[in-house]
């Protein structure tokens, strides 16, 4: 089976990820199969949490930040602004707390506290994991394709879900124990019920948000993940072991792309020898790949003749790539 009749056969998976080591073109194959997709008469979201801005580069505008950018008919691209979602995480922790408890202002410590905590590391990966969730469940286009970062940060982003989950199951059940104490006290003292906990509340709200994600990344019917790989043999290590880890998350593997496969007819008198060697080493490990992988592997992608960059260029090697 190809990639175009994966596309085709199954038109409930609206959630479509690329994933693989840095730098083999996983870019290239997600902008290239929205492009596709677009020009089938479907609604894409083409997005990225890649801070390196990759998808600007590929479509020659500047994106990020900006939200979805238009940048043809159907197509749209996103690239989320780590930072500027930190900035809104503040102000969205200042305004709850003020609701909460009711003050005019949020206390000195309490804010400088807030700040100290949006610079921990791990604040940028939960902004780009909450951004990553609003996306997914807004459901307002048909597909959403999702260029994910490399391999090892990937496996982080697509644990979070079930690290949070678990995390907030542990709080929700400690508030809730709370909320039980604070219910008897005020009956003992005939008090009127304690009032409706926005606290507990808001973490009912985190987890749903969080269920619906990681239901939908997992879900085989709605979401298909490929791995992009070349032929060498320490790329084909890892795409192993990487699919290995995935499936512990429950992600659905949908296939695999070869990329950047050197023609045969380049195999010439007149070609470099080293040309010629890079041929016969693609040639060997592409015998491997279809060895171990076979018919899981749904396109061998050619070396293009210059890089993929701008409309013209996505569009020939959509040309090939779903003919």
């Amino acid at each position: 089976m190809s990639l175009k009749q994966v596309f085709e056969s199954q038109p409930g998976r609206r959630y479509i990820m690329f994933g693989g080591k840095g730098g083999l073109g996983k870019t290239t194959l997600s902008a290239t199969s929205a492009f596709w997709l677009a020009s089938q008469g479907k609604r894409v979201l083409l997005f990225s949490v890649d801070p390196q801005a990759s998808l600007s580069d590929i479509f020659q505008r500047d994106i990020f930040g900006k939200g979805p950018v238009p940048i043809m008919q159907n197509l749209w691209a996103q690239e989320v602004d780590a930072d500027r979602r930190i900035r809104e995480y503040q102000d969205e922790i200042r305004k709850k707390i003020l609701d909460m408890y009711g003050f005019d202002r949020v206390p000195e410590e309490i804010d400088s506290y807030i700040a100290a905590a949006s610079a921990e590391p791990a604040m940028e990966e939960s902004a780009i994991f909450d951004a990553v969730v609003d996306i997914i469940v807004q459901g307002e286009y048909d597909y959403y394709i999702y260029d994910l970062v490399p391999l090892g940060h990937a496996l982080y982003y697509l644990s979070m879900a079930k690290v949070y989950d678990e995390w907030i199951n542990k709080i929700t059940k400690l508030r809730e124990e709370m909320r039980q104490y604070d219910q008897m006290a005020a009956t003992m003292r005939r008090q009127e019920t304690v009032e409706e906990d926005k606290i507990l509340e808001e973490l009912r709200y985190i987890k749903s948000r969080i269920n619906a994600s990681s239901q939908i990344l997992t879900d085989r019917g709605r979401t298909a993940f490929f791995f992009v790989l070349v032929p060498e043999e320490m790329i084909i290590l890892d795409t192993r072991k990487a699919a290995e880890l995935f499936s512990r998350f429950n992600v659905p593997i949908s296939g695999y792309v070869v990329n950047r496969v050197l023609p045969l007819e380049l195999r010439q008198d007149n070609v470099p020898q080293y040309l010629r060697n890079r041929i016969v080493m693609q040639q060997k490990y592409l015998e491997k790949i279809q060895g171990t992988l076979g018919d899981q592997v749904l396109a061998y992608v050619p070396e293009m003749e210059r890089d993929i960059t701008g409309l013209p260029m996505i569009e020939k090697l959509a040309e090939r790539l779903f003919k």
